[in-house]
């Protein structure tokens, strides 16, 4: 409905995507991180939320299904106890089964800002992070004086 699922399933198997930019900056080759793979979506959530019931059974679907690899895009669960918190139930079972589990870090976990939710060892959490990166354009003045910007 909000195109979440279609935005993270692009960035796992996105074709190439000649001279994409951010307005003009940074210009280049997009594409997914295996434009080959194959991909099996699994609804869980509705406009309520998404149930610890709905979550393990998207689990064992998948698992079922023989999927290698889950990408999990609901967020962490708010749970410091594994066993109170289906995400982290759902990635074990996988995890036995020789599945891996990916999923967000989650940026304000116990700690508050910039700690972890998700730290289940078995699951292979992806944390974003403020990047070293530079977008240089010149500005031009009314009185013909050039700027460089960044």
């Amino acid at each position: 409905m909000d195109g979440h699922g279609s935005h993270t399933a692009s960035t796992v198997a996105g074709n190439n995507v000649r001279n994409a930019s951010f307005y003009g900056l940074a210009e280049g080759i997009a594409r997914g991180g295996v434009p080959s793979a194959r991909i099996a979506a699994y609804k869980v959530c509705d406009d309520t939320g998404c149930t610890s019931e709905d979550i393990m059974a998207a689990f064992d679907d998948a698992i079922a299904d023989g999927n290698d690899l889950l990408s999990v895009s609901l967020g962490p669960e708010s749970s410091s106890e594994f066993y109170l918190d289906p995400i982290a139930i759902g990635a074990f079972h996988a995890a036995e089964k020789g599945v891996l589990v990916v999923q967000s870090a989650g940026n304000s976990g116990l700690a508050g800002f910039q700690s972890v939710e998700s730290v289940a060892p078995w699951i292979l959490s992806v944390a974003a992070s403020t990047t070293d990166r530079h977008f240089v354009n010149k500005v031009v003045l009314g009185n013909g004086k050039t700027l460089t910007v960044r």
